[in-house]
């Protein structure tokens, strides 16, 4: 199974990254870009069978490594 974890900062939480590039689209003449969000993508190869072990596994690891739970907030997504 194959699990794509999205991680973002929180809403309220200033998005530096996000602010320069929604800058220099402005610069670039896209004007109707009200908000950019810049995060990351984790992309797990997991070698088990049920989807709902999968996320659940995902998601402990979200909780101790691959997102900061007190500025970010994360989405896991499960392919077979």
């Amino acid at each position: 199974m194959r699990a794509v974890v999205n991680v973002f900062l929180k809403n309220g939480v200033l998005d530096s990254q996000g602010k320069a590039v929604q800058h220099a689209l402005s610069g670039h003449g896209f004007e109707t870009v009200s908000d950019v969000r810049v995060g990351k993508q984790i992309v797990i190869e997991l070698n088990e069978t049920d989807a709902t072990a999968a996320k659940e596994k995902v998601a402990h690891m979200c909780e101790e490594l691959l997102a900061n739970t007190v500025i970010e907030e994360y989405e896991i997504e499960i392919f077979a």
